[in-house]
């Protein structure tokens, strides 16, 4: 089999390509940042001397690009899209049914929207990890973390709880660009999202977005309203409560939680802007992928995962990556963690701010416990959700 991969800044190229290899397959990697575009002649060139000048059974990408879909579409070759973020706006493109693709959603509870509004190119996958890759990279943790120093990797990234993420606090976030939101539209949205903070398993705020609160957020906005795309099936209540509402529910959540947390036990995070609300949290700046997450999740004691809200059922790419390195995993509830992982004996769910207290404390003073449930976890990992495994089911999906 060969591959004709196009990549933006993805995540997890470089596994897919290792993975590849393992399974026999040839590849070729194109890079381009107009995937992102509902139409765009300059990438159809570049999609016509990368795609016409070579022999390839099928392309592939991380999330779905409609532009490429429209030129497999009319090659009629397979296009294979496995999906990691959420909200993905490009979903909603008319293109999404164009029968060369092959869509691979790793939210069950959306996969089931899709199915049940009759779209036939949405599969259901699990987010895969590089497990061969951070096994590699984590027979490092032993020696100098700098050149010339006495500390090790493991001991520089040793802490008892940490968060790796962003805290949704950059200048200028969606919803703070509704400065002029009248105070009546400002109160009725501060009780939706602090309702939707008290429930676990159901997303119910866009059912919440009534016409005249949407209008008031329009107005705050003015001049520039929000429209849907011309070949898009989103809705301007589906863009607000996904984008705009769901990023701020989660600043609040992550600022609430690590607040609480950092009050009892040694506290990191990891995240790109400064914090200074939280001054118990030791802030360590952004980290990058390849180079260092795999340390963070290796070495801290507890890491948490705080799920974006717009993730409705899955196990988010921290949760999976946590328990790739082997790492132990508390993380909020997801219903999809219930489907491959066993609470309590693989990773830890915690249903509140008490209980994440609770379990902090507990798993902390238990360590050999602690340290078995992340083996565990870790196990499970290697043995159902590496990217050679999911790979292969996805082939046999595509190609039967």
């Amino acid at each position: 089999m060969n591959l004709l991969i196009f990549t933006g800044k993805d995540l997890g190229i470089p596994d897919v390509c290792e993975a590849l290899q393992r399974l026999g397959c040839a590849y070729k990697c194109v890079v381009s940042d107009l995937l992102t575009d509902r139409v765009n002649p300059e990438f159809d060139r570049l999609f016509e001397r990368e795609f016409d000048g070579g022999h390839y059974d099928a392309v592939f990408t991380f999330n779905f690009s409609p532009v490429l879909s429209h030129n497999c579409n009319k090659r009629n070759v397979p296009y294979i899209a496995v999906v990691y973020d959420s909200p993905l706006i490009q979903l909603y493109s008319c293109a999404l049914i164009h029968p060369c693709n092959h869509i691979f959603l790793f939210d069950k509870a959306l996969y089931q929207e899709f199915k049940q509004g009759q779209i036939p190119t949405v599969h259901y996958a699990p987010l895969a990890v590089g497990v061969e890759r951070i096994a590699r990279q984590l027979e490092s943790l032993d020696q100098p973390a700098e050149k010339g120093e006495k500390e090790t990797i493991r001991q520089a990234y040793t802490c008892d709880v940490s968060f790796l993420g962003s805290m949704y606090n950059e200048k200028n976030n969606f919803f703070d660009r509704m400065e002029k939101l009248p105070s009546y539209a400002k109160g009725y949205l501060d009780a939706v999202m602090a309702a939707q903070m008290q429930v676990s398993g159901q997303w119910f705020v866009e059912s919440l977005l009534t016409p005249e609160i949407i209008e008031a957020m329009q107005e705050s906005m003015e001049p520039t309203r929000i429209k849907p795309n011309s070949d898009g099936l989103e809705t301007v209540s589906w863009i607000f409560a996904n984008v705009f509402l769901a990023r701020k529910i989660a600043a609040r959540e992550r600022q609430e939680l690590l607040d609480a947390v950092s009050q009892y036990f040694d506290t990191w995070l990891y995240t790109p802007n400064p914090t200074p609300s939280l001054s118990r949290v030791k802030n360590r700046g952004p980290v990058d992928y390849y180079r260092y997450m795999p340390y963070v999740f290796a070495c801290s004691r507890i890491n948490l995962n705080i799920t974006l809200r717009s993730i409705r059922s899955a196990i988010p790419l921290r949760g999976m990556d946590i328990m790739g390195a082997g790492g132990f995993l508390l993380s909020n509830y997801q219903a999809e963690f219930f489907d491959w992982f066993v609470p309590g004996e693989d990773m830890a769910v915690f249903y509140s701010k008490e209980d994440l207290l609770r379990k902090c404390d507990y798993y902390l003073k238990h360590e050999k416990e602690r340290q078995q449930i992340a083996a565990n976890g870790y196990g499970k990992i290697k043995e159902k959700h590496s990217f050679t495994v999911r790979l292969k089911e996805i082939f046999e999906v595509v190609f039967g």
